[in-house]
């Protein structure tokens, strides 16, 4: 059983005794936790909470989760100034790939649409960069995906397939879903390029992918209840977190991938003015 120097809710379960000394640090703060196995090299788990004792004790209320449980050894903890800091903690320690975690891992067939000269493209992050490319529309994790959201748009605009590129056009003649009333005719000139290129941008403006739009790095402060922190980005790619805006100094290495995690955990807070952004000299 567990010693009485737990706190109360600890003591309706049942814990291994080597986790003991792990629970009773646990914080009730904002960061990252993880459960660590045999080896040091990597965590079995990575999680992170606004209150990291709260959301490790829900842990060992899953019974899901005893393969976990039974191969921890012990648990530590990162504690951060806030949610925002959190977030883009775990999202950088999953990217070290730990047993347990199935989510955030990067994906070489990362890829998104674009429209050029009246035309749609799908087009990967390996070949441009998405952090400075405009008129990049919506992030999928491979080409099919993107093929599928495409078709999706076009069935409830009723653009043509042939137009976008998702089917051959027959030369000479209106694409089979015209004869359906499923494409509006600019396969066959019922209506202008234009009209379908248009119909095609309005459609996709809510989805669109923001260019980075500073110069160079910028630290975003984030101020908790007993801690600051300057979260430092660079083309939406985190690059770490300090105390002091002299510290962001040494985080200075450049991004080696368009980081689609960082992209989708800073774009709102940044560009919503959530935060204090301070831009870094180069």
């Amino acid at each position: 059983m567990m010693s009485n120097r737990l706190e109360p809710e600890l003591n309706i379960y049942h814990y291994p005794d080597h986790l003991r000394a792990s629970l009773e640090q646990l914080p009730r703060s904002p960061g990252v936790y993880l459960f660590h196995g045999q080896s040091d090299r990597l965590p079995l788990y990575i999680g992170k909470s606004v209150n990291i004792r709260s959301r490790v004790m829900a842990h060992f209320r899953a019974q899901g989760e005893a393969k976990l449980l039974r191969q921890t050894q012990r648990i530590s903890f990162i504690t951060t100034a806030g949610a925002l800091g959190a977030l883009l903690l775990e999202a950088q320690l999953i990217k070290q790939q730990p047993l347990f975690n199935k989510r955030l891992r990067r994906s070489k067939q990362l890829c998104s649409l674009r429209i050029g000269d009246g035309r749609v493209m799908i087009v990967h992050a390996k070949e441009i960069d998405f952090a400075v490319t405009p008129n990049l529309y919506v992030l999928f994790a491979n080409r099919s995906t993107a093929l599928a959201k495409l078709r999706v748009i076009a069935d409830e605009q009723r653009l043509c397939y042939g137009k976008l590129g998702i089917d051959k056009l027959p030369v000479g003649a209106a694409c089979f879903r015209f004869s359906l009333g499923k494409c509006a005719g600019a396969c066959c000139g019922a209506e202008s390029e234009q009209q379908h290129g248009q119909r095609l941008v309005t459609a996709l403006e809510q989805i669109r992918i923001n260019c980075w739009p500073y110069t160079g790095r910028v630290a975003l402060e984030e101020q908790g209840d007993s801690l600051r922190q300057y979260h430092v980005i660079d083309n939406w790619f985190y690059l770490g977190s300090v105390s002091s805006l002299e510290q962001a100094d040494a985080l200075q290495h450049p991004a080696s991938h368009f980081d689609s995690d960082g992209y989708k955990i800073l774009c709102k807070p940044l560009m919503a003015g959530h935060y204090r952004i301070i831009e870094l000299p180069g």
